[in-house]
This record gives structure tokens, sequence and C-alpha cells, in this order.
């Protein structure tokens, strides 16, 4: 187990990465277009997948097509409410804004809060008791990867926080990383989502059935995937590190893996400049490259062996990995010590 370490703001200078100002200075700069084209192609593939659980409504292969329509809703719309609360996707901030609180919807934060709390996960990367956004319990276990996978235990975060918000209760995590003129503008938004929701729960109910075959359903069944993806930001690095090259992993991917995760898999890069938006990481990529870790193999092989490494670390069998980056003590054989405990 890691001895405690003095805190340093996580970013690319306490990570110790070189980069030239004026370069880094383009790589920030913020464009509608690019934007509005992922936009289009996130349409586009929801009407596609959306029409083929149209035409299989009825029959049992609405299933796999439901879970197809739910990938695509809820990856790329995971993406842009995390890229949207950066406000980077888009120079015009009245449409960041939109998409920020459309996309917020689907993923069922408040848009405010999820702002607040990625913020705090940006500054205190990693590090117990101070990252807002440390998901499951570390080191990580089959049961705790089961857990995280299923989206049960991140359903319940964002019920019990949206009810909270609702009837004006802040926790004192909220409290920490939000101004004080913040709080009344999250229960706000808070009751807008619920009414929202209520008004769903109440058509379902009166018979529109479409916004369960193609809203509610889709959500959940898209969940998982959404999980998995982001499962491997963070998961077997080091925590109570500043460097973001010891927290956090970057991934190979192909064309339709970088369309649907927005260019995530670049998550080191991400977090060394979140203010670099979303369609210039691969740009930074190739600034920054020598400089970076090698990123870990692509998306099915990377899960596979994080899900050897949990089942192993539940059978105490010794749990170093072949092919993906860990932290040293996260390499046992036997038993483990538990580290930290999830922040949501």
């Amino acid at each position: 187990m890691p001895t405690e370490t003095a805190f340093v703001a996580t970013n690319w200078q306490s990570s110790g990465i070189k980069i030239d100002k004026k370069r880094l200075k383009q790589l920030c700069k913020r464009y509608d277009k690019p934007g509005l084209i992922y936009l289009a192609k996130w349409a586009l593939a929801l009407f596609v997948s959306g029409a083929v659980v149209w035409a299989t409504l009825g029959t049992w292969l609405v299933w796999p097509a439901m879970i197809a329509y739910g990938t695509i809703m809820m990856v790329p719309g995971y993406c842009l409410s995390h890229e949207t609360a950066h406000g980077t996707p888009f120079r015009s901030r009245w449409l960041n804004e939109t998409v920020l609180w459309v996309t917020s919807f689907i993923y069922m934060e408040e848009p405010l809060h999820r702002r607040m709390h990625h913020t705090s996960h940006h500054t205190f990367t990693w590090h117990i008791d101070k990252d807002s956004q440390m998901p499951f319990d570390t080191p990580m276990d089959f049961k705790g990867w089961l857990i995280e996978i299923s989206g049960i235990s991140l359903l319940k975060y964002h019920i019990k926080e949206l009810l909270e918000l609702t009837v004006g209760h802040f926790s004192q995590h909220t409290r920490e990383v939000s101004q004080v003129g913040d709080l009344p503008k999250m229960a706000r938004g808070a009751r807008i989502f619920m009414a929202i929701y209520l008004g769903i729960a109440i058509a379902i109910f009166m018979g529109q059935l479409w916004l369960l075959w193609f809203l509610v359903l889709p959500r959940f069944l898209g969940i998982p995937a959404m999980m998995l993806y982001g499962l491997i930001q963070h998961v077997e690095l080091q925590e109570n590190s500043p460097s973001i090259l010891e927290s956090t992993r970057s991934f190979k991917t192909n064309a339709f893996g970088r369309f649907l995760y927005a260019n995530m898999n670049f998550h080191c890069e991400h977090h060394l400049f979140p203010q670099v938006p979303f369609y210039a990481l691969p740009e930074l990529n190739r600034e920054i490259r020598d400089q970076l870790p090698e990123p870990d193999p692509g998306f099915f092989r990377t899960q596979f062996e994080v899900l050897s490494v949990v089942i192993r670390r539940s059978l105490k069998k010794n749990t170093k990995a072949k092919s993906i980056r860990q932290a040293p003590h996260m390499i046992t054989e036997g038993g483990y010590q538990p580290i930290a405990t999830k922040s949501m």
C-alpha cells in the first residue's frame, strides 16, 4: 500500500510534460464546426440504429437492436456531457450549454453538479478523499467489476444526488467543490430534470410506449458499454500521484471506437490538457507522444486483461497483467488490502 503523499494539482506541469506554448494555444482553440459535425454523425447513427429497433419491434431481435442503439445513445452521450462540462467542444457558449443540458439529462446528472464534480476529478485526479469521481473501490475485485459495469452503483448515486439536490440538500463534497452561488442553480436544475423524468413516466403509463422503446430501455441497455469505456480510464493505476502518466490510461482503438468515445481513448492527453477540445486530441498526441507511456492495447484486449486481473484478485492469485499498465502495488500474490472506497 502506497504511503500518503503531499498533494500537487494534477496536470501537465505536475507530470513533467513539455510542449511549445504557441502550439498549445493553437490546439486549445474552439470551433463550432467540428463539434457540429460530430453531433450530425451521432444523430445519423441514432437514426439508423433506431430504425433497426423500429423494424424489429415485436420480435426477439429488438433486444440486440436496442443494445446497439442504447450503446450509440449512451457512450457518445456520456462523452458529450463530459466534454461540454469542460466547455470545449463549441466556440458558441449557448451551443455548448444546450448540448450539456441535453446529454446530462440522458446521463442523469444535473449539469452544474456534473461540471463542478468533474473539475474536482481533474484537479485531484485519483487522489483518495479529494477526487469526486472515483467510481469504484480500489483495488477492484470481480464483485466490484460486476457492480461497476452493471451501472447499478452509478444509477443509485445519480438518483440520490438528484433527490438531495431537489430538496435543497447539498453533500459536504458538493459544497467543497462548488461556489455558494452555484448551489441554488443546482437545485433548480435537479428540479427541472426530476419534473421531466416524472412527465416521461406518466406519459409511458398513459400509453406513450415509444418513450419506453426509444429512450428508457435503450438508456439502461447501453449503460454497460458506457461503464466499460469509463472503467479503463484509471483502473489498476496509481492513486495519490501528482503525475497523470501514473494515474491515467490511454489505449489504442479504431476509427469507430474513436467516434463512439469521442477521442477519449487519448485519456492521458485529455487529463494533461483538459482545455484541448476532443477533436484536437489526435494532434495533441502527435505533439507529446514521445513523452507518454505506450498506450494500452485495443478496447477488447484491455477489457479482457482487466477482467482477468480482477478475477485472479478475487481468487487470491497473482494479479500481474500481461499487457496493460499497472501500479506496482496492484500486483499481489494471495490476499490484498483495500486502499480506497469509491466517492460516487
